[in-house]
């Protein structure tokens, strides 16, 4: 996938993953607005894909490739076990989580606090690569803590290529283990995104990619007149409308209206067949919140998701009276 898309001079534009959000509900919808965003999946830590229910874990529809399987954890022996498993379940790729700050992944020793092992990263990296014929990537912090990221980040990325990743997705800010909870990490630390570029420039074979801070479609493209890839996180999630306009600026396809009542009945489907083995319908319904901002009647929208998908014995019908709030005909679209 990303020597294609470098020897073509592709981009690609991926959903972050994101803990507690990006789960198989969350990409369901997310892959009906856009039909070529990279998808990735939460953080799954490697030591729950080996003695969890993995179906639970890693289960996906068919209809969110090109999906990533983002996998936590610094021993290479179950890292390289879980990308096989993570294999066999059909993923397009499996990613190592060098980035998250939480207390749960230091208490771990993985996440961000592997920018301080290098080398643990780079074995892990090896044993990945030998369980799988997937790309295997990493996604990291440009530093963590007192590190000079000009000294450390080009290390860190020369010790993985060099171990044979096929991409790395750099979070283009620093974590602080200590002082900052995670999400003061995903804010207060600045932003150097002119560090990243110059990574790019120096490892100019290498598909490198750059999340943190992007808000916008306009300023995704801005980024990628300098990078690779363009990675957004909570600005997807929070105004997920914009992915309709991804495949036509990111990917040259043709432009298109969304028709977003198509959007309403998939997820009602889909929804009752969750419902139907056992699930709640606010599963679904959580992820939809943020799909209509700045439309007539979203405030509505937004509260009979919110509230009455809550309720017992809720159904997919509370997706049509959300859909109903909202003040466009069936053949409108909405914009992005």
């Amino acid at each position: 996938m990303y020597a294609e898309a470098l020897k073509a001079g592709q981009k690609i534009f991926a959903v972050a993953p994101m803990i507690d959000w990006t789960d198989r509900h969350c990409r369901f919808l997310h892959r009906l607005v856009s039909a070529r965003a990279l998808l990735y999946t939460e953080m799954v830590v490697a030591d729950a894909v080996l003695h969890g229910d993995r179906e639970r874990l890693l289960g996906f529809d068919d209809s969110e490739h090109p999906v990533a399987l983002q996998l936590g954890g610094s021993d290479a022996g179950k890292l390289a076990e879980a990308t096989r498993i993570g294999s066999d379940f059909g993923y397009d790729e499996i990613n190592l989580n060098v980035g998250c700050p939480s207390d749960r992944v230091q208490s771990g020793t993985f996440g961000a606090c592997l920018m301080k092992e290098p080398e643990t990263v780079a074995t892990a990296v090896r044993a990945m690569k030998a369980a799988t014929d997937l790309p295997v990537t990493v996604k990291c912090r440009i530093g963590v803590d007192d590190q000079d990221p000009e000294t450390v980040l080009p290390d860190f990325l020369q010790r993985v290529i060099d171990a044979g990743a096929s991409a790395v997705w750099v979070h283009a800010r620093k974590a602080w283990l200590q002082g900052l909870s995670p999400k003061e990490n995903r804010d207060i630390p600045p932003l150097d995104y002119d560090l990243v570029y110059r990574m790019k420039q120096r490892f100019p074979e290498v598909f490198i990619g750059i999340n943190g801070g992007i808000l916008s479609l306009d300023d995704a493209e801005a980024h990628l007149e300098h990078m690779d890839g363009v990675m957004l996180g909570r600005a997807v999630y929070h105004h997920a409308a914009m992915l309709s306009d991804v495949d036509h600026r990111v990917y040259a396809a043709a432009p298109r209206d969304m028709d977003w009542l198509l959007v309403r009945d998939r997820m009602m489907a889909y929804a009752e067949e969750h419902v139907g083995r056992g699930g709640r319908i606010s599963h679904i319904t959580r992820h939809m919140v943020g799909l209509f901002q700045g439309v007539a009647g979203a405030r509505r929208y937004r509260q009979i998701l919110s509230t009455d998908a809550t309720r017992p014995g809720a159904g997919p019908e509370v997706i049509a009276n959300a859909f109903a709030a909202l003040d466009f005909a069936p053949a409108d679209a909405v914009s992005a």
